[in-house]
C-alpha cells in the first residue's frame, strides 16, 4: 500500500527531476522514473516532462517529484509506480482518447502516453546521467525499461522499442548587485530553478537571507571565474554602479554566457561601454548585452524588474530549444554606438 500523495502537490513545482534521483541513490532505495512520451491535442506539459516516485522507509520519506497534469492522473500514475516497484516490469500508460481507464479524464482533453521504468539505485546509467549534471555536460537517456544507457547527444541512437529524453545542465544564473531589485531577481532565480548566485563586492560577510542562494564578496572578473559560465549561464547585471557595471561588463560579455542584461536607461548604456569599446572589444561582442534588462512588461517595482528578467532568460532559453511561437517573446535592442 502505498502512502497518499500530499494534498498539496508542491512536489509539482519541481521540473528538473535529478535532485528527486539523486535523493533516492543517496538512500539506496530503488525509484521509478515516469517520463511523458507522447501529447495529443494539447496539453499542460510537453513531451520529455518526467516524475520521479521512491517508497518511504524508517526515518526517511516517500520521494514525490514533477506533475503531468495536475488534476487525478498523478494519484494514478503513482498507484501504477508503486506496482512497478513491486513486480520491476516497464508500464505503458495512456490517459484520454484508447485509455483503459476511461473515468480519468484530462481536464484539457488531451491524449498522453507515460513510460514507467523501476531503477535500482546502483544503476549505472543512472550515475553517468549524474555525473554529467555535475560535470555541467548534457546527456542522452535511452532506455527500454530493461536496458538503459546514458550517452552524450550523439554518441549512440535510441534501439527499437526505446525512448530517449534529452537532459542540459541545470541552468545556472549570476547576480550582480546589492539592492532590492536585485535581491528580487536572484530570489526568483533560486525559486524558478536556476543555480543562483549572488555577487556583491566586499559585501556583508553575511549572505542574503534567501534559502538555496549561494554568495559571493569577491570582484567581478574574480567571481566569474570562480563560477563559471558555460551556454547554460546567465548573468544579470543590477548595481546601480558606473564603475561596478563596467567592471562586470568587462568580465561577463566575453565570457561564454549565454545571456548577459544590465539593468539601467538605455541612454546610460554608451558610457559604461566605452570602456570596452575603448580597450578594442569588437562590437559582435558588445551586441551580446540586453539592455534594458528583461522583457517589457511595463513594472519597474523590485518584483516586476524580477519577472521581466527571468521571464527573458526563459523566453530565450525557449527559443533556443525551437519553441520560439511563443506570445511572450524578448526584445533585442541594439547596442547603442558611443
Amino acid at each position: 500500500m502505498r502512502e497518499p500523495l500530499p494534498e498539496w502537490p508542491m512536489f509539482g513545482l519541481a521540473d528538473d527531476v535529478r535532485p528527486a534521483l539523486r535523493r533516492a541513490v543517496a538512500a539506496r532505495t530503488p525509484m521509478v522514473l515516469a517520463t511523458l512520451t507522447s501529447v495529443e491535442g494539447g496539453g499542460p506539459r510537453p513531451p520529455g516532462t518526467q516524475m520521479v516516485f521512491a517508497p518511504g522507509g524508517p526515518g526517511r520519506e516517500a520521494i514525490v517529484s514533477g506533475y503531468f497534469s495536475g488534476g487525478c492522473v498523478e494519484s494514478d500514475i503513482a498507484d501504477h509506480a508503486q506496482a512497478c516497484l513491486e513486480d520491476g516490469v516497464a508500464r505503458r500508460l495512456v490517459y484520454g482518447e484508447g485509455s483503459p481507464w476511461p473515468d480519468i479524464q484530462l481536464l484539457c482533453g488531451a491524449r498522453i502516453e507515460i513510460f514507467l521504468e523501476r531503477i535500482e539505485p546502483n544503476s549505472a546509467a543512472l550515475a553517468e546521467l549524474l555525473k554529467a549534471e555535475a560535470e555541467r555536460q548534457p546527456a542522452l537517456w535511452i532506455t527500454d525499461g530493461l536496458k538503459r544507457r546514458c550517452v552524450a547527444p550523439g554518441e549512440l541512437e535510441p534501439w527499437a522499442g526505446a525512448i530517449s529524453r534529452a537532459y542540459d545542465p541545470v541552468p545556472r544564473l549570476i547576480v550582480f548587485g546589492s539592492d532590492p531589485t536585485a535581491l528580487a531577481i536572484a530570489q526568483l532565480g533560486v525559486l524558478s530553478g536556476l543555480e543562483t548566485t549572488f555577487v556583491r563586492s566586499k559585501g556583508p560577510a553575511a549572505a542574503p537571507p534567501i534559502p538555496g542562494l549561494n554568495y559571493r564578496r569577491d570582484d567581478p572578473q574574480a567571481a566569474i571565474d570562480s563560477i563559471g559560465t558555460d551556454a547554460w549561464t546567465a548573468i544579470a547585471i543590477a548595481t546601480h554602479n558606473l564603475d561596478t557595471d563596467r567592471e562586470a561588463l568587462a568580465a561577463a560579455l566575453p565570457s561564454r554566457a549565454g545571456y548577459v542584461g544590465l539593468l539601467g536607461a538605455r541612454k546610460r548604456l554608451p558610457e559604461r561601454l566605452a570602456p570596452l569599446r575603448a580597450a578594442g572589444v569588437p562590437e559582435s561582442v558588445l551586441m551580446r548585452v540586453h539592455a534594458p534588462i528583461g522583457l517589457d512588461i511595463g513594472g519597474k517595482a523590485p518584483w516586476e524588474v524580477a519577472v521581466s528578467v527571468i521571464g527573458e532568460i526563459m523566453a530565450l532559453r525557449h527559443a533556443r530549444l525551437g519553441d520560439g511561437d511563443r506570445a511572450a517573446q524578448p526584445k533585442r535592442d541594439k547596442v547603442p554606438a558611443g
